[in-house]
């Protein structure tokens, strides 16, 4: 594993910006395994309908087992994102029912790590989605990567998921003021809790160059101050937590 900043990861954002299919997105999710140099990342959406979508380097064979079994409905990591906000790492779960157990067996038995960290992610008309790192290492380990990589994971989870949006087949008409890239990296980011410092810090800008960034939002928004502009984006789905 990777526990040094990612000095490319820059770069996959703005090819990740630049995606115009879906197919970019999985060749994308192998770039960002390799940069991390962990064994698995996975995006997986599951729409309102109930409907699953994703991309990432799990192998095909749990993926088939995965949705024939219909595991959505057992999963523990779904179950705890879906009722929360906040990064889930796998190692705090309850895995000590019979059928957690059994679920967690197979897949590692299916070459899954017994380390993993999800962001849960939501977007409009009932959207759900997890971006999710893996990894077969201790837990001090994992501790320190998940530690160091933060910040870089949850910017990767919102920025895949927005794009993912853009593909969704009945995906309503865009605002006529569209936000850029990086207002959204922004917003996103304030919107997490993260100070100016700490946004600038993750963006690799100045925080007079994010103080741009940030009123430029809010004069497209049409907003008094930065948190209504951060309510703003979310309430019209510019911006996803």
């Amino acid at each position: 594993m990777n526990v040094q900043p990612p000095r490319r990861l820059e770069p996959i954002l703005e090819d990740l910006e630049r995606a115009c299919d879906p197919a970019d997105l999985q060749s994308l999710a192998d770039r960002l395994r390799e940069l991390f140099q962990i064994d698995h990342l996975i995006y997986h959406w599951v729409s309102a309908a109930g409907d699953q979508y994703g991309c990432g380097t799990y192998p095909q064979a749990w993926i088939d087992r995965y949705i024939e079994k219909d595991y959505l409905r057992i999963d523990p990591v779904v179950k705890a994102c879906y009722q929360r906000f906040h990064p889930v790492d796998w190692k705090r779960l309850d895995w000590s029912g019979k059928p957690e157990q059994a679920f967690l067996k197979e897949a590692l038995d299916h070459g899954l790590g017994n380390q993993g960290y999800s962001i849960p992610l939501r977007g409009p008309n009932g959207q759900f989605a997890l971006f999710t790192v893996n990894h077969r290492c201790d837990d001090d380990a994992w501790a320190v990567f998940t530690e160091a990589h933060r910040r870089e994971l949850i910017l990767c989870a919102h920025t895949f998921n927005q794009k993912a949006l853009e593909f969704e087949p009945d995906r309503a008409p865009a605002p006529a003021r569209q936000l850029s890239p990086r207002e959204v990296d922004a917003l996103t980011l304030l919107a997490l809790g993260y100070g100016r410092a700490q946004v600038a810090d993750t963006l690799s800008i100045s925080e007079h160059t994010l103080r741009v960034y940030i009123e430029s939002a809010r004069f497209k928004l049409g907003a008094i101050n930065t948190v209504h502009a951060v309510a703003r984006a979310i309430s019209q789905g510019l911006i996803v937590i």
